[in-house]
């Protein structure tokens, strides 16, 4: 039952990666195995049962800190131990008092048991990666000017918009999953980072289950995009097989899924923008997910970003979301409030009261 509450987006963000105490010595992760043997479905197709987990202290773009792609082992380990530190000490017990109104304390957000983002750097055919963004070269997303302009338009309106409720965000609403988790790219957040295909025997269906906010994914194999342009929460996906690799095409997007926030990073995409991934089985344990993104109305170039999944124990347990029939009553209330409180305050300096 966890609800996201924007004052989460302070505590373990970033990506973690931050200063670092002494560094413990292990060897470097193992590169994939060209030859790897793909289990395979009764019809032939690669199987990617289970349930797998995009958990990471990697992000989509390269924290300014970060010159490199890769990093040693050494600084990766480094950056682990940190992270084992601060989670330690997120557990450590606090003062009950600390956060109450009459102490002039925020109540904050949420404590450590909640968080799952994730105790180490993403691991990429034996490699250590900063960023999910492989290129441009410098992992930062290629916005153009004005589609730099136009995104930080939409972040300020979804941010500071409290006339309705259509007007808060759909991640709020609890239509979609924040952060960019169930539409197309698929992207780890600070909890809940598990996802779940189920392969038709007909092989014309894929759907991959999402377990930030319950989101299920229909793809489509071997079809074309409607014609009709729905705009659809998770996209209009249709996928086909390129040997062992599952190709996803995403577009016709709902406009309020436009702009993706969450903890570690936040983007915007349009409507008609293309998401093009790609899903192969490099080992028993790992999905390698690639995808690139291409928008020429908002980026000078597509940009594209590598990510591995890592199979997971155990089923997806049901994620509940309260913003949309609990805290957005409240939200909006609050916002009446503040304005009740601003027009009288208005009205009194004037009268001279």
């Amino acid at each position: 039952m966890k609800s996201m509450l924007k004052t989460c987006l302070t505590a373990g963000a970033s990506l973690m990666l931050m200063g670092s105490p002494a560094v413990m010595a292990q060897d470097a992760p193992a590169k994939w195995d060209p030859n790897y043997e793909t289990p395979r479905l009764a019809d032939g197709t690669p199987d990617f049962s289970g349930v797998w987990d995009q958990s990471s202290m990697t992000g989509i773009d390269r924290p300014s800190q970060f010159k490199d792609l890769v990093l040693s082992v050494e600084q990766a380990q480094a950056m682990a131990d940190a992270q084992a530190a601060r989670m330690e000490a997120a557990n450590s017990p606090s003062d009950p008092n600390a956060g109450a109104p009459e102490a002039g304390g925020s109540p904050g957000g949420y404590n450590a048991f909640y968080i799952d983002a994730g105790d180490g750097l993403g691991v990429v055919d034996g490699e250590y990666r900063t960023s999910w963004i492989v290129d441009p070269a410098d992992g930062q997303l290629p916005y153009s000017e004005a589609g730099r302009a136009e995104m930080e338009e939409a972040v300020a309106l979804a941010w500071d918009n409290y006339d309705n409720p259509e007007n808060r965000s759909a991640a709020e609403r609890c239509t979609v999953g924040y952060g960019s988790t169930g539409i197309p790219p698929m992207l780890n957040v600070l909890y809940n980072n598990h996802i779940q295909f189920f392969q038709s025997p007909d092989g014309e269906t894929i759907s991959i289950l999402v377990e930030m906010n319950h989101n299920a994914r229909m793809i489509r194999m071997n079809a074309e995009h409607r014609k009709d342009n729905m705009d659809l929460w998770m996209g209009d996906s249709i996928g086909h097989w390129d040997g062992d690799t599952l190709v996803v095409e995403t577009t016709n997007f709902h406009p309020d899924v436009n702009q993706r926030s969450s903890q570690a990073q936040r983007f915007y995409l349009q409507p008609d923008t293309v998401v093009v991934e790609r899903f192969t089985r490099v080992a028993d344990d790992t999905l390698f997910y690639e995808f690139s993104v291409t928008d020429p109305d908002l980026f000078t170039q597509t940009w594209k970003a590598e990510m591995p999944i890592k199979l997971a124990e155990g089923p997806i347990y049901e994620y509940a979301c309260h913003e949309g029939n609990h805290s957005l009553p409240g939200i909006l209330a609050g916002a009446r409030r503040k304005e009740a409180e601003a027009a009288q305050a208005s009205a009194e300096a004037s009268s001279g009261g």
